[in-house]
């Protein structure tokens, strides 16, 4: 049976659930693997994707497990628990997000704010919504007028009227979407995996918002060892105004990739 958007839409939220279900009550915040800074609670939150994702036979990216059956048609791109470190110190700003990628097209996302209760959807051609509601981003076009979502810090004042830096790609992004923010920029360098911002990259692009990359290489990749910098605005113009801020500092292909602060995990 092919895998249409619809029965897409079905497992990643099965999945989502199953991450939610897991994760009720845990309490074990200890730190498993201190140079990937995973917790305990990162692969608890894995197995129950997994245990979703492995039943209906879809290949898998996962940050916390890498890839499987990279021969199948669809994928799901998975990040069990974006923002732990927040979920670890009570922040309440951390998600599990899914994306399913079919034929090098991604055209299914559900990212699950797990803090707050909220799910986001997507499906490629029939818009986003935030807990069934429809949603679109903001109008803002200037930097000036805006309040940005920063992952790491940059070398200097760009120019925005507020910044925030919470520390969950996946929500940052979609609150570009839903207009809590009116954009984002990672001011880190090749610090973030597929699996933190292609699930929101299509919640954006279907409420009306824009993402891009700094260097202008693509952010659909199936890869786990590639990197992105992903800029993010609510309207083309803001978009364009933070790429070009964001192409003034940490040379795009230098020999240090790593060039900048830390990405929030």
């Amino acid at each position: 049976m092919p895998w249409t958007d619809d029965r897409l839409l079905v497992l990643l939220t099965e999945a989502a659930d199953a991450v939610v279900d897991a994760l009720a009550g845990h309490t074990d915040w200890s730190v498993v693997d201190p140079g990937r800074g995973q917790y305990a609670a990162d692969l608890v939150a894995d197995a129950a994707a997994l245990g979703v994702l492995d039943a209906a036979g879809v290949g898998v990216v996962s940050e916390e497990s890498g890839r499987r059956r990279v021969d199948q048609l669809a994928t799901v791109v998975v990040d069990p628990l974006d923002g732990s470190t927040n979920a670890s110190r009570g922040v309440p700003w951390y998600a599990t997000s899914l994306a399913a990628v079919v034929g090098g097209e991604v055209r299914v996302a559900v990212v699950a704010d797990l803090a707050n209760h909220r799910r986001y959807e997507a499906v490629a051609g029939h818009g986003a919504t935030r807990n069934g509601q429809p949603i679109t981003p903001s109008t803002v076009t200037q930097p000036r007028s805006a309040m940005i979502g920063l992952s790491g810090y940059p070398p200097a004042y760009l120019g925005w009227r507020q910044f925030r830096a919470m520390g969950a790609v996946a929500l940052d992004l979609c609150a570009v979407a839903d207009g809590t923010l009116d954009g984002y920029m990672d001011c880190s360098w090749n610090a973030h995996g597929v699996w933190d911002y292609m699930g929101a990259m299509l919640v954006c692009g279907e409420a009306g918002a824009v993402v891009a990359e700094a260097a202008g290489r693509n952010l659909v990749t199936l890869d786990p060892t590639d990197r992105r910098t992903p800029v993010a605005g609510g309207t083309a113009e803001l978009a364009e105004a933070l790429l070009e801020r964001r192409r003034s500092f940490t040379t795009p292909g230098a020999a240090d990739a790593g060039t900048g602060a830390p990405a929030a995990s």
